[in-house]
C-alpha cells in the first residue's frame, strides 16, 4: 500500500539549529544573525543576538532562502555566479536575493532539500562555522 513519509523541519528542531549556530558565534566572539527555513522557504525561527550587524537578519534569511531554492550551500556559488562562470546573472533573478556567499547550508533528506540555515553577522569562514554547527544537529536529528 502506499504512503507518504516524509521528514520535516518542526520549530523545536529549528530552535535548536539556531541555538547550536549561536552557541558557536558565542564561542568565536561573531554575533550572528540566524534563520532557519522549511522547504517551501517559509520561515521558521529567527535569532538576531545582541550586537548583531544590521544587515545581518535580511542576510541570513536569504542565505537560507538561496540554500533552498537552489539546493546548494551559499558559499559554493562564488565562482559560479562571477561573469565567467556558469551562473553569471543569477544575483539578478530571484528579486536579488540569492546570496553568493558563505553562511547558508540546506537541510537534505535523501534527495530532497527540506529546509536551510542561514547564518550572517560574522567573515565568511565565521558565518560557515556557525552554519555548519547548525547543521550538525540538524543531521543528528536526521539520523534518529
Amino acid at each position: 500500500m502506499p504512503r507518504v513519509t516524509r521528514m520535516e523541519i518542526d520549530l523545536a528542531l529549528a530552535v535548536s539549529m539556531i541555538e547550536a549556530a549561536q552557541a558557536k558565534a558565542v564561542e568565536i566572539g561573531a554575533p550572528m544573525s540566524i534563520a532557519v527555513l522549511d522547504a517551501g522557504a517559509n520561515l521558521l525561527a529567527f535569532n538576531r543576538m545582541d550586537g548583531a550587524e544590521l544587515a545581518g537578519p535580511n542576510l541570513a534569511v536569504d542565505k537560507a532562502y538561496t540554500s533552498v531554492t537552489n539546493r546548494i550551500a551559499t558559499g559554493e556559488l562564488r565562482e559560479r555566479v562571477a561573469p565567467d562562470g556558469d551562473l553569471p546573472g543569477m544575483s539578478a533573478n530571484g528579486g536579488g536575493r540569492y546570496i553568493a556567499f558563505a553562511g547558508g547550508i540546506p537541510c537534505w533528506d535523501g534527495d530532497r532539500v527540506i529546509g536551510a540555515i542561514g547564518v550572517s553577522g560574522g567573515s565568511w569562514d565565521e558565518d560557515q562555522i556557525c552554519a555548519e554547527a547548525a547543521i550538525a544537529v540538524y543531521e543528528a536529528a536526521a539520523q534518529k
